[in-house]
C-alpha cells in the first residue's frame, strides 16, 4: 500500500503533511512525496519535507491514492498546476482515493473530479467560490467522503482525514 503525498514547495501546512504520514505510517502505509519538483520542501510554519519525486514522473499507477496537503502554498501553486490537476484526474478516472485538506480541496475543483459531490474546503472567499464553481456541494462538517474523495477543512481535521483516508483503503 502506497500514498502520493503532494505539497507545495514552500508554505504547505506541516500538520496536514505530518499528521497524515505519521497515522499511514503507524498502518504500515508507504507515503511517497511529490511536489512541482524534487528537493526540500518548506512548511508554513518551520517543517521540511524531502519531494523525492515531481508530479510530471509520477506514475498513478505505483499508488493507491493521492493526498493533496494544503496551506497557502497550494493556493499560490497547486491551485494552478497542470501536472497535479492531471495526476488528481487520472487518480479518479481509475477510481483511486483522491483526497485534498484545507486550501487544496480547489485542485479537486478545477480537475472536475467534483460536480454533484459533497465537499469541504477551508473557507476563504476564493475557495468557497472555487469550490461552487467546480460544481460540489459545499458541506460544513471537518471531513467529508464522498464515494473516493475525501476533503478536509484544515489542520485541526488532518487526524481524522488520515483515517477517513485509511478506512477507504484497508
Amino acid at each position: 500500500m502506497k500514498i502520493l503525498c503532494a505539497i507545495a514547495p514552500a508554505r504547505f501546512r506541516d500538520e496536514e503533511l505530518l499528521v497524515p504520514q505519521q497515522t499511514f505510517s503507524d498502518a504500515d502505509v508507504e507515503t511517497v512525496v511529490a511536489s512541482t519538483h524534487t528537493g526540500t520542501c518548506e512548511g508554513m510554519i518551520g517543517a521540511t519535507a524531502e519531494a523525492t519525486v515531481s508530479f510530471a514522473d509520477v506514475s498513478p499507477a505505483d499508488y493507491n491514492a493521492i493526498v493533496v496537503v494544503g496551506g497557502i502554498g497550494a493556493q499560490d501553486v497547486l491551485w494552478n498546476d497542470a501536472e497535479l490537476k492531471r495526476l488528481v484526474q487520472e487518480f479518479n478516472g481509475a477510481g483511486k482515493v483522491v483526497a485534498a485538506i484545507c486550501l487544496s480541496p480547489v485542485v479537486l475543483a478545477r480537475a472536475g473530479i467534483l460536480p454533484g459531490r459533497e465537499a469541504t474546503v477551508f473557507r476563504s472567499p476564493a475557495s468557497i467560490r472555487e469550490i461552487e464553481k467546480g460544481g460540489a456541494r459545499l458541506s460544513e462538517r471537518p471531513v467529508v467522503t464522498d464515494g473516493n474523495v475525501v476533503t478536509a477543512d484544515g489542520p485541526s481535521a488532518a487526524e481524522e482525514f488520515a483515517r477517513a483516508i485509511l478506512s477507504l483503503l484497508l
